[in-house]
């Protein structure tokens, strides 16, 4: 909240893109955003931290901001895309008038993996807002959203991950190119002699190549892989970094990759 305001004046925007590598930065700065979107000061940046409003959000207690997630399946891991009837629920959900403040705030986490048909949905969404609907898109690859999504919506990014060295980014690039060739065994070849790497070596190789997905939809990166395979693939190295986060060990993450970064 104390890094970052909105300046006393400025119009909001009814959508924004919260971009990081960073899963809490990305949310947190989501959720600075929704404050600041029902924060009640007058003439002074927002959010300020002290009104009602503020005070709830800072406890994620109020009920205007509504937190929307992939969801969990059923061994209570977080599910890979966020579904088209998890976007028609949010429509539904923004048409109703705001329980307090003078309008809602909707948090998308992980909305760089809804699928085509959910971002489809929303589309029609951020093209016909309510008036008093606003949303925060929280992503760690913004190409990832359809042009026409990102679009419609202003983008804020906190890059507060260390720069990319390039230990990092040649590891990235090797593991992008074995999945990017489509042979099994060699992606199993190379899971198995990268698999003495060190956490932190893996979890700065996993943040690396999230990033260079991004620069392969955008054309800046030749390497052969379709809008869908790279959302996918996304989605599986926020899994693996997740893993990493909660001590998995190195092997068990690249034997992952190995079995699932191939798509069958």
């Amino acid at each position: 909240m104390d890094k970052f305001k909105i300046p006393a004046g400025t119009r909001l925007a009814h959508a924004y893109i919260a971009a990081s590598m960073n899963e809490d930065v990305r949310n947190g700065l989501a959720r600075t955003l929704a404050a600041a979107m029902l924060c009640e000061a007058d003439g002074e940046a927002r959010p300020c931290g002290r009104c009602a409003a503020c005070r709830k959000s800072l406890k994620g207690l109020h009920p205007d901001i509504t937190v929307i997630t992939p969801g969990l399946d059923s061994k209570g891991r977080k599910k890979r895309e966020i579904t088209v009837d998890i976007v028609r629920a949010l429509s539904s959900e923004a048409q109703v008038v705001p329980n307090e403040a003078r309008r809602k705030a909707f948090i998308i986490e992980d909305a760089d993996t809804m699928n085509r048909q959910a971002q489809n949905a929303f589309l029609k969404l951020l093209e016909e807002p309510p008036e008093t609907a606003s949303f925060i898109l929280c992503a760690a690859n913004p190409g990832l959203l359809l042009d026409t999504v990102r679009s419609r919506c202003e983008q804020i990014r906190e890059n507060a991950d260390a720069e990319e060295s390039e230990e990092a980014s040649s590891d990235a690039l090797a593991l992008l190119g074995a999945i990017s060739a489509g042979d099994r065994c060699g992606l199993l070849l190379w899971c198995c002699e990268n698999e003495g790497m060190d956490s932190r070596r893996c979890a700065a190789m996993l943040r690396a190549a999230r990033e260079k997905l991004a620069d392969i939809l955008l054309g800046r990166l030749s390497v052969s892989m379709d809008v869908q395979s790279c959302a996918r693939l996304d989605a599986l190295l926020s899994q693996c970094s997740e893993y990493l986060r909660q001590n998995v060990g190195v092997k068990n993450v690249l034997a992952l990759i190995a079995a699932d970064g191939i798509q069958k």
